[in-house]
């Protein structure tokens, strides 16, 4: 069999121009090859502007791959690069992931690892820039499966109608209700409540979401949460400009994330609540009590707005006896 051999720049088509990739992002600190630093730059370029991954996801998927070069280099005894890809074994590959398990990394860690280092071959082999067919006989990481853990209806109002006491002025109760409303109410993550812009004001019967990679959903809003959100906005003593954040902190800044999670962390304290109340477990709580009530799991993906399907099913688990309901109702031969 002839040996896969790893393809230069030159054979490509002409790429466009490098971009500066700007600090502190780790791909530009260790000792690779200069074809493959800038294969790496112009991947995380790549991931920026067409993929439209955030700034965080950069930065960690540019961990990652600093992570496994640094190892590659000191475990072949000489400097990674592009044509040295296609040279890798899968053994090469196990040994990186058993370090890291030796350092006590987890293995969701581990996959989203292997993960990355995917995703850059794939990119590196559609440019025609290089590639690593020993990747593509190792199996990821095993993962358990994960279940939502949501709060039961009566903690979730619980928790909405109990946050306001902890915060020290009338505005600020307003708004920290008004937050765990849209969390709950239209089953937002927290990010994407702290993303809304005063514009964005549900005022209607529809609210415009942008999520995850940029990508907008449109989520009905309930009375309960318009009123929330407007009984925020005429207590707040700021002037909200019409582009800048909905909600603001006690100077009138944007409003750190991490208040919100102290509260709920709070909240857990006064009302008996387990570990697993979170700001995302309101997401959570949304999203299995929909398909508790009778919700259509197509329908509440849309909401959610999770790429796949799959996701979404993970709130099934959580719901057996209205499955089996449905089921029972369902089914012509159960009747």
């Amino acid at each position: 069999m002839a040996q896969s051999r790893a393809l230069t720049p030159a054979q490509a088509s002409p790429p466009k121009p490098f971009p500066t990739l700007p600090e502190p992002l780790p791909a530009t600190r260790f000792a690779v090859t200069e074809d493959l630093r800038q294969a790496i730059v112009l991947w995380l370029d790549w991931l920026a502007a067409e993929r439209r991954a955030s700034a965080h996801t950069v930065a960690a998927y540019g961990r990652d791959l600093a992570q496994f070069f640094d190892f590659l280099g000191e475990h072949r005894g000489e400097m990674p690069s592009l044509p040295g890809m296609a040279q890798l074994s899968p053994a090469d590959f196990r040994a990186f992931l058993a370090q890291r398990a030796g350092d006590g990394r987890a293995r969701t860690t581990l996959a989203r690892g292997l993960s990355v280092l995917r995703g850059f071959v794939r990119f590196l082999e559609r440019r025609r820039l290089a590639v690593a067919p020993g990747l593509a006989a190792l199996r990821a990481p095993k993962l358990p499966q994960s279940v939502p853990k949501p709060l039961t209806v009566e903690d979730a109002g619980g928790a909405i109608d109990t946050v306001g006491e902890l915060s020290p002025s009338v505005w600020q109760q307003k708004r920290d209700i008004a937050i765990l409303t849209l969390l709950y109410g239209c089953g937002l993550r927290l990010s994407e409540a702290l993303g809304l812009t005063v514009a964005e004001v549900p005022r209607g019967e529809l609210l415009v979401v942008t999520g995850k990679g940029r990508k907008q959903r449109h989520v009905p809003v309930l009375a309960a949460v318009r009123d929330a959100v407007a009984d925020y906005v005429a207590a707040c003593p700021y002037p909200l400009a019409k582009d800048g954040p909905l909600f603001v902190g006690a100077r009138g800044g944007p409003l750190n994330p991490r208040l919100v999670q102290r509260q709920m962390q709070l909240l857990r304290g006064l009302l008996g609540l387990p570990e697993t109340a979170t700001p995302h477990a309101l997401r959570h709580s949304f999203a299995t009590h929909l398909l508790g009530g009778g919700g259509d799991l197509r329908a509440i993906q849309e909401l959610l707005g999770h790429a796949s399907l799959s996701t979404t099913q993970r709130y099934t688990k959580v719901e057996p006896e209205h499955l089996l309901k449905v089921y029972e109702a369902a089914h012509p031969r159960a009747r």
